[in-house]
């Protein structure tokens, strides 16, 4: 769990801009990263792996882990992350690891098959008021070239968003469908 809360902390610096505008991990300048806490982060989940069996923060640390390798090779580890997302899909069974499994896929098997996966999850009480499927179902909608759905979506994402500079990136996507 340590290691999982230094590697977040660690990105903070780089989710906001010099004006204060969100700017999503993808984008995120791997410059401003804090350095010495991914260290620490990387170091913790190192001893944590020789300990035993993974458990789930062991396995969502790893994940952080291999998003913050994009700082040393250019890219994220996709392959890596959806695997790891598929693991801790066996050890908790959570739409919300659904849903991030289903976003990760989207870089390895395409937007249409990871949209198509997050529409499956609409299903669930729980997702009807959780931001971050709405954001993601939109942003996936609209890389599938389903735009009504990502108009949906992102609309709903809006209306559901609590921070300020993440509403005004979702209206910076969503006026983005009005101009394709």
């Amino acid at each position: 769990m340590l290691a999982l809360i230094h590697y977040a902390e660690a990105r903070r610096p780089a989710r906001r801009d010099g004006s204060g505008a969100f700017v999503p991990l993808e984008q995120q300048n791997t410059g401003l990263w804090d350095v010495p806490r991914i260290d620490r982060a990387e170091t913790l989940l190192h001893v944590a792996n020789q300990g035993g069996p993974s458990g789930r923060y062991q396995i969502e640390a790893a994940i952080q882990s291999a998003h913050v390798a994009r700082r040393l090779s250019g890219q994220a580890s996709w392959p890596a992350i959806v695997a790891l997302y598929g693991h801790l899909q066996t050890i908790v069974a959570s739409p919300v690891v659904a849903l991030n499994h289903a976003a990760a896929l989207a870089e390895t098997e395409g937007a249409p098959v990871a949209h198509d996966r997050i529409v499956a999850l609409a299903g669930d009480p729980r997702m009807a008021t959780y931001q971050p499927y709405w954001a993601t179902r939109g942003q996936l909608a609209a890389r599938a070239g389903r735009k009504d759905d990502a108009y949906e979506a992102l609309t709903l994402a809006i209306g559901l968003s609590s921070d300020d500079a993440v509403r005004q990136y979702l209206h910076q996507q969503l006026h983005g469908l009005r101009d394709d």
